[in-house]
């Protein structure tokens, strides 16, 4: 009787002939008459194989072993050394939610240490893929470490990737790395991304992120994609100690009697078209439905207001008083200003002289201003969403935040911003909220404060654009 052979067929394991003990992982494709599994079910399928005593080819997996010598001699702080530990406890594979400046990187380093084997790496933008390649490049100074995406396209043991990077080239990954980290790991269960989990035979998952929760409640796919949360610790405990001391600073302004009017009109004019088309805005099905009847009329009309209303809440004149004395309120203090609309950032970066950075910022010019923001040249820069990943700005000790202020895990990624601990550096976060909108309530409802108060808050503001 021939020996089962276990192979890997664009991007899925392929078997003739299936053993009972690990049947139910796969399922018979006529057109190749062959049983099909997912490349994530590598591990369950061996480890099944193996308990059983059944001999079978390993023709799927091309995963090399690496002696890497570890040149960091930072000792790594107690909850570092709990979150390896508890992600060994659990076969190494889980996610580990850490604070940003709360070394998520390090504990990658000290996982990749303990697991020498080809990793890939998953980041989400190019800059965290720059500062992932020096980082590693300085810890394994012997290792051969390459990058995917932003126009490299390396083969190499070790490879850092976008997420967008490594998708496109799933199929072609996924047998030649057992270890498989994801930075920002909440980006990995979305339609475009998630192949990349599914399709890789890496026995060893690690997931990385300073809050997993997403609007669409997927966070709860990691738990098959990488595994379980296995460690998790909060801004505040790490406060003064592993990172910079705190405060989080709650301001709320007041719309004018004449912006207060106009603002309720919109609402009513929204929600009265919502009510008859039976649409709550609080799920993302919701929105979805709103941008569908925005092409009637009143559909448009509708949608309209909702973005008018929006406008009067995030760019009120009174969050810009507030700005005002808050940047004189801290005169040498290195100062970062989040908004959530771009017509803001420039309004902002006119009327304050102060440099800003958008989606529509080269990248060129953007590592410019960062670099001379680190350096002080700057003191302060202004900001939409581009700036919630993948920024390290240790000298930064206030964030102000203008509009924004609807998710929890929105809110750590800007505080984490300011929190990289300095020298005698007290950190401030600013959160300036529009009073008697909707926009106080998403706030408060993010910390647990929340009673209904009135019934023209019943809908959303802060759905997604």
């Amino acid at each position: 009787m021939s020996i089962p052979q276990l192979r890997l067929d664009q991007g899925t394991l392929v078997m003739k002939e299936v053993p009972s003990c690990v049947a139910d992982l796969f399922q018979w494709d006529a057109r190749s008459q062959s049983y099909r599994a997912r490349g994530m079910s590598y591990r369950a399928i061996v480890e099944g194989l193996r308990n059983e005593k059944v001999a079978f080819q390993d023709k799927a997996a091309d995963f090399l072993k690496l002696e890497l010598g570890f040149a960091r001699e930072i000792e790594p702080y107690p909850h570092q050394r709990q979150a390896l530990a508890a992600w060994k406890r659990a076969g190494r594979c889980g996610v580990v939610e850490v604070p940003t400046g709360g070394g998520k990187t390090f504990i990658a380093q000290l996982a990749l240490r303990d697991t020498p084997r080809s990793a890939l790496i998953c980041v989400p933008t190019i800059d965290l893929l720059t500062q992932w390649y020096s980082g590693l490049v300085a810890a394994f100074p012997d290792a051969n470490i390459g990058m995917l995406g932003g126009g490299s396209k390396d083969e190499t043991p070790i490879l850092i990737s976008t997420y967008d990077s490594a998708a496109i080239h799933a199929e072609t990954l996924a047998g030649r790395y057992g270890l498989l980290i994801c930075d920002e790991v909440h980006h990995l269960p979305s339609d475009f991304t998630r192949v990349i989990a599914e399709t890789s035979l890496a026995p060893y998952r690690l997931g990385l992120s300073a809050t997993l929760k997403r609007s669409d409640g997927r966070e709860r796919d990691l738990d098959q994609l990488i595994g379980p949360v296995v460690f998790s610790v909060a801004p505040g405990d790490l406060a003064g100690n592993t990172l910079a001391a705190y405060k989080d600073v709650v301001i709320k302004v007041r719309l004018s009697p004449k912006e207060q009017q106009r603002y309720d009109d919109l609402i009513h004019q929204r929600n009265d078209f919502l009510r008859l088309n039976g649409i709550r805005l609080g799920t993302i099905d919701g929105w979805k439905q709103f941008i569908m009847s925005s092409g009637t009329p009143q559909g448009r009309a509708a949608m309209l207001a909702h973005r008018e209303a929006k406008s009067l809440a995030y760019g009120t004149e009174g969050k810009l008083r507030v700005l005002e004395e808050i940047l004189a309120n801290h005169p040498d203090a290195r100062t970062l200003i989040f908004v959530n609309d771009n017509a803001t950032v420039y309004r902002i970066s006119r009327e304050f002289l102060i440099p800003a950075i958008t989606y529509q910022t080269s990248a060129k010019e953007r590592v410019a201003i960062l670099d001379r923001f680190r350096s002080g040249e700057y003191q302060y820069l202004v900001s939409g969403q581009v700036l919630n990943e993948g920024v390290d700005v240790p000298e930064a000790s206030v964030a102000v935040v203008l509009s924004g202020t609807a998710t929890e895990r929105e809110h750590i990624q800007r505080l984490g911003r300011i929190l990289r601990r300095a020298e005698g550096k007290q950190a401030v976060l600013y959160e300036v909220i529009t009073e008697g909108t909707t926009e106080e309530r998403v706030s408060q409802q993010r910390r647990g404060q929340w009673q209904p108060r009135r019934e023209l808050e019943l809908e959303d503001l802060n759905a997604p654009d």
